[in-house]
């Protein structure tokens, strides 16, 4: 069965911190590591690290570029393999833009939070989207305490939280990305 084209957006403005102002985030080495690698396991087509400051991109790029081009390539091709799939925007419209292009369709944008909103999904149905839909699935994520509300308002649809069985629910972007791309593009084990 053909799924739709799935990419992943890393967002680092707007965003919330612990006070609920709306700052950018810095990158981390990690998240670019870690969610490529993911990203890649999952298929995911691009995964755009998306932040408006010069000198973030800087170092985006620099960290990019050494396991794209650099000494990194041939050092551990397994990881270039997964940072091939990488790309740096400045924004949000910007990785719209970019998946409208690689495509010839308008994405649907998805994203996450761990609130719920009136457009909130679920997985089953974020799934049967990716399985069914004939246009490119957007799926972003943020950093920090969250996406800001407005911006929130203009995607699609927002995903429904990730639970566990307690009620601490505040999990590091990294281990977000990998339970969620499971959910939504991983082997059906339910049905093994």
């Amino acid at each position: 069965m053909k799924m739709a084209e799935l990419y992943l957006g890393l967002v680092h403005y707007p965003i919330y911190n612990k006070r609920m102002q709306v700052i950018a985030t810095a990158v981390t080495n990690f998240d670019i590591h870690d969610i490529s690698r993911t990203a890649r396991t999952y298929d995911v087509k691009k995964y755009f690290l998306i932040h408006p400051l010069k000198p973030q991109e800087e170092i985006i790029k620099k960290i990019i570029g050494y396991w794209q081009q650099g000494y990194g390539r041939v050092y551990n091709p397994d990881r270039s393999e997964a940072l091939d799939r990488v790309a740096y925007v400045k924004d949000i419209a910007a990785a719209i833009e970019e998946v409208r292009r690689l495509t010839g369709k308008e994405p649907i944008t998805i994203t996450t939070d761990a609130r719920v909103y009136p457009n909130t999904i679920t997985y089953k149905a974020a799934r049967q989207m990716l399985h069914e839909a004939d246009r490119p699935l957007l799926v972003l994520f943020g950093t920090g305490f969250g996406m800001e509300k407005d911006t929130m308002a203009a995607f699609d649809y927002i995903l429904e939280p990730v639970y566990g069985p307690s009620n601490y629910n505040h999990l590091c972007v990294r281990s977000a990305v990998a339970i969620i791309l499971d959910r939504l593009a991983g082997e059906p084990w339910w049905e093994k």
